[in-house]
């Protein structure tokens, strides 16, 4: 990487997620089991100095323009003092009180921007025990910082195993049949040129038409207005048993993520349907986000930040537009269409050069136009699409944070222009499910009931299996 007078020079894609037309941060959630401690401040500072800061030099730095107009990572003195936020809230209140003060601190936090003058992260402890913790330390940290697989590098790097709290945590890897799957399916595509140039063809022209003249239907998720991005979210959680997922994905033979996302598209539609019928038929995309690192298993962040490393620190991944299945006929719906078309549509694109087309034409764009463009570009990706879908590999084993032992975890992402995004992460032989909504659009209460509704009914139709007499 190309150094100029002590600066480093900023990806094109961490420029196109902090630009004029586009901001998007992520927050992540950690639930501490027991009560935090009052001088939990001090704690903070110990952490993040010995912990966080040494991971990347990205979280010591400021982005400036260089004397030839380029962004630069500048490094700076941090201020820990400037980073942390321990919200006060009147005291002896009941967990369902406090559960909607968080709603509200989180929906704060999600608004507030980063002040360019400082390193772009924050930590906010909320130290009141809600329904689900005894406290939450939030972290908020920019996109433009790294990826949700750089981030989570990163985030791993601070826990610690609760059984063994001098041992780094062990890094979550990807089942090898999943991967080796992919690999296949991808390789069988490569010796089918013709298809795989059709496929990719139409893939690309569908992508670009979906960034700039074609729209998703106005739903029940999706309103089409402008401004989403500056209105205010809230956001619900759910959590599903992996085991739960590993059954169904066993008897169905195919991947985890077909499984997952099968459910979330059926319940997403459930939900349509519910609020208004005629949307049960409407024309509604996912921008599904693809890792494009080659690999199988988290990475250690020190070996993310070496020269050719097969998993690099960054923003390594693109969008999927990946169509949600419609109810043919609702009156004898059938859960398991929606994980085999999930699974037919991502096995597809994944074995298609649309992801490698789309970013050659993000640098085309940007040497012509400038990265501005680009992210305006991106910002009519998202506005056109109906919902983002991202999934990350969480901790197996219990962790700690400065000695705290970790219930459980969640994220989402922030400024992403739409009125629902779903993120999701494993820990523990748990699967969290996160749906950011903006207030007042849609009623979460709803959402997580037909999402609940949607895994029940994907059980009872795999359990029923042997007892069909039509399949596929």
């Amino acid at each position: 990487m190309e150094f100029r007078e002590g600066l480093e020079p900023v990806s094109p894609t961490a420029q196109y997620f902090n630009s004029s037309a586009l901001s998007v941060f992520i927050l992540t959630v950690l639930e501490i089991e027991v009560p935090i401690i009052n001088d939990i401040h001090a704690h903070a500072i110990s952490l993040l100095k010995d912990l966080f800061l040494p991971i990347n030099p990205r979280f010591s730095s400021v982005m400036v323009m260089d004397q030839k107009g380029d962004r630069q990572w500048k490094r700076v003195d941090v201020k820990l003092e400037d980073h942390i936020n321990v919200p006060i809230f009147p005291a002896g209140l009941s967990p369902t009180s406090y559960d909607a003060y968080l709603d509200d601190y989180l929906s704060k936090v999600a608004m507030d921007h980063f002040p360019q003058s400082k390193p772009l992260w924050e930590v906010h402890v909320f130290k009141y025990p809600t329904s689900n913790a005894a406290g939450n330390i939030i972290f908020k940290l920019h996109h433009s910082l790294g990826d949700g697989y750089s981030l989570m590098g990163a985030l791993l790097s601070c826990l610690r195993s609760a059984d063994n709290p001098s041992a780094p945590l062990t890094l979550p890897s990807r089942p090898h049949t999943e991967l080796e799957s992919d690999n296949k399916s991808a390789l069988a595509k490569a010796f089918q040129i013709f298809p795989l140039i059709s496929n990719s063809l139409s893939d690309f022209g569908w992508s670009i038409l979906k960034s700039t003249l074609v729209k998703d239907d106005r739903t029940p998720i999706r309103s089409g207005d402008e401004g989403v991005v500056f209105r205010p979210i809230t956001i619900s959680t759910m959590t599903f048993s992996l085991d739960r997922i590993k059954h169904i994905k066993a008897k169905l033979g195919l991947t985890s993520n077909d499984v997952i996302t099968g459910i979330i598209f059926l319940g997403t539609r459930l939900c349509m349907q519910e609020i208004s019928h005629e949307s049960s038929k409407a024309h509604s995309t996912a921008l599904v986000l693809l890792n494009t690192r080659m690999i199988r298993a988290y990475k250690s962040v020190k070996e993310m930040v070496e020269p050719d490393s097969e998993a690099p620190w960054g923003n390594r991944f693109a969008f999927l537009h990946v169509p949600i299945p419609k109810f043919k006929d609702p009156k004898s719906l059938d859960p398991l269409e929606f994980v085999w078309e999930a699974h037919k549509i991502i096995k597809r694109k994944r074995s298609s050069l649309d992801v490698y087309l789309t970013s050659r034409l993000l640098e085309i764009m940007k040497k012509l136009r400038g990265p501005e463009a680009v992210a305006r570009y991106i910002c009519g990706t998202l506005r056109n699409s109906s919902m983002t879908v991202s999934n990350m590999i969480g901790p197996i084993e219990k962790a700690t944070v400065s000695k705290y032992p970790v219930k459980g975890l969640y994220f989402t992402t922030v400024g992403m222009h739409q009125n629902l995004t779903i993120t999701i992460v494993s820990y523990m032989g748990n699967l969290r499910v996160t749906a950011g909504i903006e207030k007042g659009f849609l009623d979460p209460q709803k959402f997580r009931s037909c999402m609940e509704n949607a895994f029940q009914m994907m059980l009872k139709a795999v359990d029923e299996l042997p007892r069909r007499k039509t399949f596929i």
